[in-house]
């Protein structure tokens, strides 16, 4: 594979961080704090943003293309993406809207993520039920397919409005939104994905990534049975790069202890320790190190996965905006350039 058609980006959920001297930033400055992270990450050359969409008290982006379209006005490469648009908990029609709109104010730089989200707290904010959080995600997924290449759309819906010869405005200028289907690992959202000709991308958050890779092949024998055309398959893994390993270890350990545990404690894991943190460096998906170890282990994935886009996850809790802008600038300047000479 062409190290020239691989792209990086990163991705972020504006985790409610805390300042160098671990004191909690307020929400209204971590997506001030986001803003200046994708304005460095147009600096250093990366290709793309994703945003993540939640509506719980440890993030502060609720609406990811709010904060894309304050990124779009002052970057001018970066392409502006989510991680993920929660598909099933809004309306197809207006999520097209919106990043038409955000496609227009950026000069066709705008894609979009969609997903059903590792979160379920959207359901009840806006008057879903989880009885249907299959059934929503299909439905929606088939009306925002045709709302993007099949305009005038007339639509019946189950769960969704019904549409009479329907267009929606602002038009694209320049083709159908580029759109991706995030999956966790299972088969039949993989297969989903190829049914409707969506790339792919891999929402990598533990264990090797070598076992992703019977998804990336039977997402491409899916494409193939269904007739559709070849498409892209990216991932996304948490990610942290400092000077030195021991640094960049030691930065993110503490927050991503606590991020690990409170969300574990939810879900009834086990209580996260040291030992489980350098198991997932060493052996499992985190990106940690300096540039030199991350890009070999990035160029390593690439190559297992097939895959034709690399996304860090940067934030991680309470990790500094100070510390994820040093690691944005390593990634760019550093780790890039050296996967791509690594996979040449």
């Amino acid at each position: 594979m062409a190290s020239k058609a691989i792209e990086f980006g990163i991705d972020s959920f504006g985790d409610l961080t805390h300042d160098l001297s671990g004191h909690p930033i307020p929400h209204a400055q971590v997506i001030r704090n986001v803003v200046a992270e994708a304005v460095l990450a147009d600096q250093v050359g990366l290709h793309y943003i994703g945003l993540g969409e939640h509506h719980r008290d440890d993030f502060a982006i609720s609406s990811p293309d709010m904060v894309l379209a304050g990124i779009a006005s002052r970057t001018e490469r970066l392409r502006l993406n989510t991680a993920v648009t929660v598909l099933s908990s809004d309306d197809p029609v207006r999520v097209y809207e919106r990043f038409a709109t955000l496609d227009a104010l950026s000069s066709g730089r705008a894609e979009i993520t969609l997903g059903r989200g590792s979160f379920i707290e959207s359901f009840p904010l806006f008057g879903y039920e989880l009885s249907d959080y299959e059934t929503l995600f299909e439905e929606k997924l088939a009306l925002f397919a045709e709302l993007r290449t099949n305009q005038p759309v007339t639509w019946r819906g189950e769960l969704t409005q019904n549409l009479d010869n329907v267009s929606l405005y602002p038009p694209l200028e320049h083709g159908p939104l580029p759109t991706w289907v995030a999956v966790g690992g299972s088969p039949e959202s993989v297969i989903r994905a190829a049914r409707f000709g969506f790339p792919l991308m891999l929402a990598i958050i533990g264990g090797p990534h070598e076992r992703f890779y019977p998804f990336v092949d039977l997402y491409h024998r899916a494409l193939a049975k269904f007739g559709k055309p070849e498409q892209p398959v990216g991932f996304h893994s948490y990610g942290h790069i400092a000077p030195t390993d021991e640094q960049a270890r030691e930065q993110l350990y503490q927050p991503w202890l606590e991020m690990t545990g409170r969300i574990g404690a939810e879900r009834g894991w086990p209580r996260p320790n040291r030992e489980q943190f350098e198991h997932e460096i060493e052996q499992g998906s985190m990106l940690v190190g300096s540039p030199t170890t991350v890009a070999h282990k990035l160029s390593k994935v690439i190559q297992t996965l097939g895959a034709q886009r690399a996304s860090l996850k940067i934030s991680s809790g309470t990790l500094a905006h100070e510390h994820l802008m040093t690691s944005i600038e390593l990634y760019g300047t550093e780790v890039v350039p050296m996967v791509r000479e690594l996979l040449d």
